[in-house]
């Protein structure tokens, strides 16, 4: 009985994963704008550069910096608007543990220091984007067409099986 019950906790708990790194080193999508002249970007599009046109490149319109939660973490994330009037989160520098089942929220939790900000970002409003790609380095999340991204002020690093932030970050608009 013994040895079942500490197979199913190694199994629920994943210990091993605090240990193993997945480093990720995503380069920042690049799309070419519209290719009709006068075409009107997507639903949602930032103004336009002054021919017309959305911006030829990438525009970080909101950012934060990661605070530590249930785990030392730490990075930027960036929402960038793509030439094509898409959007995408962006995570640069990430530095976290690693866990079970790790996932990137959107969500209109505010970002709280200490414990009373590592469980919350599941209570309202949120939109999960992905499970996370690795615990460090740079990754790209496409944010969906039909979710209005700043409506949801913050990003967090969730452990959706033990319900509980690994980091978080306030988005700011820049």
């Amino acid at each position: 009985m013994a040895v079942v019950v500490v197979t199913g906790g190694l199994v629920w708990f994943e210990p091993w994963a605090l240990w193993v790194d997945a480093t990720v080193r995503e380069a920042l999508p690049s799309v070419s704008a519209p290719a009709t002249p006068g075409a009107a970007p997507p639903a949602g599009a930032s103004p336009s550069a002054p021919s017309g046109r959305p911006p030829a490149g990438p525009v970080t319109v909101a950012e934060g910096a990661f605070i530590s939660h249930e785990h030392s973490t730490t990075g930027t994330v960036k929402v960038v608007r793509l030439a094509d009037g898409t959007h995408t989160l962006r995570i640069e520098g990430l530095d976290t543990s690693n866990g079970p089942d790790l996932h990137v929220l959107l969500s209109d939790a505010p970002v709280k220091s200490g414990t009373g900000g590592w469980r919350v970002f599941d209570d309202g409003a949120y939109v999960d984007l992905a499970r996370l790609k690795g615990n460090k380095g740079d990754q790209n999340y496409p944010l969906p067409a039909d979710v209005d991204w700043s409506a949801y002020p913050s990003v967090s690093i969730w452990c959706d099986r033990f319900d509980v932030s690994f980091g978080a970050a306030a988005l700011v608009r820049v």
